[in-house]
């Protein structure tokens, strides 16, 4: 190697640490700040009680449990509709289908759509259509489910976490050998005996990561929820899915633009921040231990 190919492999290898170093380092700044200014206020009341005078008192509560809810449900509908979706697309379609193609140009239109743009949807296909047409047809236009609820919420994130599910699943599949599947229909097995008992197996791992993905993008995401079911002040509980919630971003949004005291608001801010960043955290560790446990049983033969 010649003095110039080495000045230029240091150089490189210098200028890729610097950045890593500068990304790591702004990442400690912000986690850093949010918590000291955000760690006085937390305690068993602030975490337990729900708001108060506005939102300048009480605690959390509520948007932690819709923060919560919300993420759950979204998981429920987003991980069956994205690993159908990439199946079919993987392992039963045709390469060259023009379905195909059409479903993979939506995925990476959907991929781009901007958070906004889904929650006007939300309010306009969930809200305003399956909603007004439940109520007409099983309440008699009672309204029940045609106004924004924790449901249309987490259908409206479903559709924008839908994306990465999809992309994920798909590249687990594709990660699985082709020699698999020709082992297994040499035995006897029909293609959703191979896929069921085979490939889901192999790369339930990769689907997995999807799906930590999307929860950590679902609960941080305020633009969609904003006309579909998030509450400025709801110190109950929502127990039905045609209820409207109180949500951690919502919240911090709400305290950072709506509130007449910033100055007042300022440490439950913070506070908010803080916890809304722990629970993404506990989230994604949940799902990464749930991953961790199933490539342990795939080794192990169980």
């Amino acid at each position: 190697m010649t003095h110039r190919a080495r000045w230029a492999a240091t150089s490189f290898t210098s200028l890729t640490a610097l950045a890593c170093l500068i990304i790591v380092a702004v990442v400690a700044i912000i986690l850093g700040n949010i918590a000291i200014h955000g760690v006085d206020r937390l305690g068993l009341d602030f975490l337990t009680r729900s708001p108060e005078h506005g939102v300048t008192q009480g605690g959390i509560f509520p948007a932690i449990f819709g923060t919560v809810a919300l993420v759950i449900l979204m998981t429920i509908a987003v991980i069956p509709l994205g690993v159908a979706t990439a199946v079919y697309m993987h392992e039963y379609a045709a390469k060259d289908s023009p379905l195909v193609w059409l479903v993979r140009l939506a995925i990476q239109n959907l991929a781009g759509v901007p958070a906004i743009v889904f929650g006007l949807f939300g309010v306009g296909f969930f809200i305003q259509f399956v909603g007004h047409g439940i109520d007409n047809i099983l309440y008699g236009g009672e309204l029940h489910y045609g106004k924004p609820a924790i449901l249309w919420a987490s259908l409206t994130m479903a559709l924008l976490t839908l994306p990465t599910v999809v992309v994920a699943t798909e590249e687990a599949l594709r990660a699985v050998p082709q020699s698999y599947r020709e082992v297994a229909y040499s035995l006897g097995a029909t293609r959703w005996q191979m896929i069921r008992k085979v490939v889901l197996p192999q790369a339930v791992s990769g689907i997995l990561t999807g799906g930590i993905l999307a929860v950590s993008r679902g609960a941080g995401e305020v633009a969609p929820i904003l006309f579909t079911g998030a509450a400025y002040l709801l110190p109950h509980l929502p127990t039905r899915l045609s209820d409207q919630f109180m949500e951690l971003g919502y919240h911090v949004y709400v305290l950072a633009t709506q509130s007449p005291d910033v100055e007042a608001t300022k440490p439950i801010l913070y506070s908010t921040v803080l916890v809304l960043l722990v629970l993404t955290f506990a989230l994604n560790f949940t799902a990464v231990m749930i991953r961790s446990r199933i490539r342990r049983r795939l080794r192990e033969g169980r």
